[in-house]
């Protein structure tokens, strides 16, 4: 489909807005809705049905900026808002943090995430609440850092989340897991949140 958008603004429209960049499914800046479904327009085949009459919209429940471009600054925000980085209480230089294969094997299926927000704006959850609940991709990434074996700040960042809007808002519908284009499980990652906090430690 990415390539379909590329002729119509090299050939018909040049006026035609969209975000692209690595056509190979990575960098999650092409995400759309391509008929009724949230994914990335470099991964999206075109329905080659004769009968088929294609529709192409922006993320839902965003603001747009202009055509397909749609407004993250919401987001990111959101996305800071949980430090995506490792925090230690303990400042060493010039040695790395090393990590066991097992503690490392839990991050997987979650640090593969790109941030197209596909499974956010397929959340009824979030299109209501966009403004308080974090969302299925934050909250991802919120639980992978939950669970990084190097991080000293578990108990800091589960009492952040301790919030009804924040967390609780998701009601595992799963429209998130459905749509994301790397095959990940926000809601899974979300349960194992509430897990968490109700045991007080990461599970």
């Amino acid at each position: 489909m990415l390539d379909v958008l590329l002729k119509i603004k090299d050939e018909q429209d040049q006026t035609l807005s969209f975000r692209r960049s690595c056509r190979e499914g990575i960098c999650g800046s092409c995400a759309m809705n391509i008929d009724g479904t949230n994914t990335l327009a470099c991964l999206c085949k075109v329905n080659r049905d004769p009968g088929h009459v294609g529709k192409v919209a922006p993320l839902p429940h965003m603001f747009v900026v202009k055509d397909l471009v749609v407004d993250m600054a919401n987001f990111y925000a959101q996305y800071k808002s949980i430090k995506p980085y490792l925090q230690k209480k303990e400042a060493r230089k010039g040695t790395e943090w090393y990590q066991s294969k097992e503690s490392r094997a839990k991050l997987d299926g979650m640090y593969e995430c790109i941030l197209c927000a596909c499974c956010s704006t397929s959340c009824p959850s979030y299109w209501w609440n966009s403004d308080k609940y974090l969302g299925p991709a934050v909250l991802l990434a919120a639980y992978r850092w939950v669970i990084d074996s190097r991080d000293d700040y578990t108990a800091e960042r589960l009492a952040q989340l301790d919030d009804s809007f924040k967390l609780y808002r998701c009601k595992t519908i799963m429209n998130c897991a459905t749509v994301c284009p790397k095959g990940l499980n926000p809601a899974k990652a979300i349960n194992k949140l509430k897990q968490s906090l109700h045991k007080g430690q990461p599970v």
